[in-house]
């Protein structure tokens, strides 16, 4: 069986809370806002298949320099103290380009934006991230949910089986009586 390539996303995250009305308007818990960010990456990419890489600066926490594996395909880092996440992206990207990966780094930070162009990976801003998990949730619920009107009203099953299965049905349930 052949394997398909995995596209990587790298993704920014403070960066995308500061862009996101959704999270900026969580900023007032930074734990609260990113754990929104990663529990809407992780939902987005296991629907588009791709795998996925969240850096914070660790600037912004408690713990200092961590690595957590989510699962098999999204990870959040944060960097050390002295490093910014602009730089971990950086060598992270030309990591991946250079072992041929496709790889895409979520940003809207413009210089940031130039470098990953010149390692060869490809930029997408922010709010144009938004938009694409944006519409995949939609397409999930689209997709993999039930209309909820038609939840609302019965669903006998005499409306979902053959006419024989629901004669020998009613035989039987005559003869229990």
């Amino acid at each position: 069986m052949k394997r398909v390539k995995r596209e990587h996303f790298i993704i920014d995250g403070y960066n995308v809370v500061n862009a996101w009305p959704e999270l900026i308007a969580l900023r007032d818990s930074l734990e609260h806002a990113r754990d929104r960010l990663v529990s809407d990456l992780i939902e987005y990419g296991e629907f588009q298949h791709y795998d996925i890489t969240i850096v914070f600066d660790a600037l912004f926490t408690a713990q200092g320099s961590s690595y957590e594996k989510i699962n098999e395909h999204l990870d959040v880092i944060y960097t050390d103290a002295g490093e910014t996440a602009d730089s971990y992206i950086e060598k992270l990207a030309y990591d991946l380009v250079r072992e041929g990966k496709e790889v895409h780094v979520v940003t809207s930070d413009g210089i940031e934006q130039s470098v990953i162009l010149g390692a060869g990976a490809y930029r997408m801003p922010s709010l144009e991230m938004r938009k694409a998990v944006l519409a995949a949730k939609k397409k999930i619920r689209d997709e993999y949910t039930e209309n909820p009107l038609s939840m609302a009203g019965r669903r006998e099953l005499s409306g979902r089986i053959d006419d024989e299965t629901a004669r020998k049905l009613d035989q039987i349930r005559k003869n229990r009586n």
